[in-house]
């Protein structure tokens, strides 16, 4: 897998017939390492560890509804009071991310009417603010107590 701009973390990994699997510490089971699942897991681990995060307020692919559509939201992060509060979608490290991809996340927001967006691809990331009825960028990502 990818080196990607985010600190490395001892994962479990296994190899099952011709695939390899993450151990996914919040679901609390393996899954499929593809190079999403990897930027995901990473990027889980850095909110958990580096900005203070309870794993007990992110969820994994979190599922909505968005115009009769099925939506899942990559990563989910809740408030105290277990409203969602951010919203993180993960890219593969190939991927260049676009206004597309913001949009997507921006998409969710209007739905689980969150206060932070964030964008990664594990490479780069951009983390917008919503104020006012628009997103703007910010820089950094906010810590737990924020």
């Amino acid at each position: 897998m990818a080196e990607l701009n985010l600190p490395s973390y001892p994962f479990k990994i296994r190899t099952t017939g011709q695939s390899k699997e993450i151990f996914d510490s919040l679901r609390r089971k393996f899954v499929l390492l593809t190079p999403e699942e990897w930027v995901r897991q990473h990027f889980v681990e850095f909110l958990k560890n580096e900005l203070g995060y309870p794993a007990s307020l992110i969820a994994i692919e979190k599922g909505f509804k968005v115009n009769q559509r099925s939506k899942r939201a990559d990563i989910v992060v809740h408030n105290r009071s277990g409203m969602p509060w951010m919203i993180v979608e993960c890219k593969a490290s190939h991927v260049v991310l676009t206004e597309e991809a913001f949009y997507q996340a921006a998409s969710y927001h209007l739905k689980l009417n969150v206060s932070y967006l964030i964008i990664t691809n594990g490479l780069q990331h951009y983390c917008c603010k919503f104020e006012n009825g628009t997103f703007a960028f910010v820089e950094g990502f906010p810590a737990f107590n924020s």
